[in-house]
């Protein structure tokens, strides 16, 4: 016996379900997009932090030796620096004792 009315129901109730699936697919989708936009956001924060860090720790050493050091090596040996070398790539380049040493820390 043929109902009209229940293979409509049944042709509504299949859509319904496309569309909630289809809107948690593009919510699970959206989802990914900002988390891994806050991860990228982080990574660069952090680095402008070790940046300041390493440029601080830099501004002591001038203060108390009258002179930038002439590595990082050095901030690490006597002023107790701590840098992330695993996660970051870092460039110390002193041209002279008394000119702010140049400092770039890039995530890998």
């Amino acid at each position: 016996m043929y109902h009209p009315q229940s293979t409509a129901s049944a042709i509504q109730h299949r859509r319904s379900i496309v569309r909630i699936a289809i809107a948690l697919v593009v919510t699970l989708a959206l989802a990914v997009v900002v988390f891994f936009a806050m991860q990228a956001a982080v990574r660069e924060q952090a680095a402008r932090s070790m940046r300041q860090a390493i440029m601080d720790s830099a501004l002591e050493c001038y203060a108390i030796e009258g002179a930038f050091p002439a590595s990082l090596g050095y901030l690490k040996d006597h002023y107790g620096l701590h840098v992330n070398e695993r996660d970051y790539l870092i460039t110390y380049e002193c041209y002279a004792d008394n000119v702010a040493p140049s400092v770039v820390v890039v995530a890998r």
